[in-house]
Formats: C-alpha cells, sequence, structure tokens
C-alpha cells in the first residue's frame, strides 16, 4: 500500500512509502535535510516496518521533540495499525 504521511515540527512536510506485507519500500522525504534523509530512505529500504520503528522511534533533532526518523517510525506505525 502506498501512504503519504504529513510530518510535524521538522523541516520535512511529508513522507512517502509504500509498505508491502509489512515491508518498506520506496521511502522519499519532502524536504528535510536532503542527505540525511536519503540515507535513511536508503537504510530502510527492503526492512520491516517494525524494526525501522524499533530503531528509529524517539530520536530526537534539536529542541524539536521529533525528527524526520521518529516522523518515519510514526507513519509506519499508523500504516501498521490501518492494515489490522
Amino acid at each position: 500500500m502506498k501512504k503519504r504521511f504529513k510530518t510535524r515540527n521538522t523541516c520535512s512536510s511529508a513522507i512517502e512509502f509504500e509498505l508491502t506485507d509489512g515491508t518498506v519500500h520506496h521511502v522519499r522525504f519532502i524536504g528535510g535535510c536532503m542527505g540525511n534523509t536519503q540515507g535513511v530512505a536508503s537504510l530502510v529500504e527492503g526492512m520491516k516496518a517494525e524494526e525501522v520503528i524499533r530503531r528509529l522511534k524517539n530520536i530526537r533533532c534539536g529542541f524539536r521533540g521529533t525528527s524526520c526518523p521518529d516522523q518515519l517510525a510514526i507513519a509506519l506505525e499508523e500504516a501498521l495499525a490501518e492494515s489490522d
């Protein structure tokens, strides 16, 4: 399933991704620090969503209380909950 998630309190404005049988594919951050977001997207390609969530949840970016990786974890949690 292809998803688009509107991020909160980050430099990126949204995250697009596909979730197929619990596996993450084609992650694309809209905005944000291009090198960092492309790196995160590349690293999580083909990973199980639960593993991505475990690794990225609660990562903080400065004073924001969240980060682009944390927002990806939140987006994946929501997508998994919707698929149940």
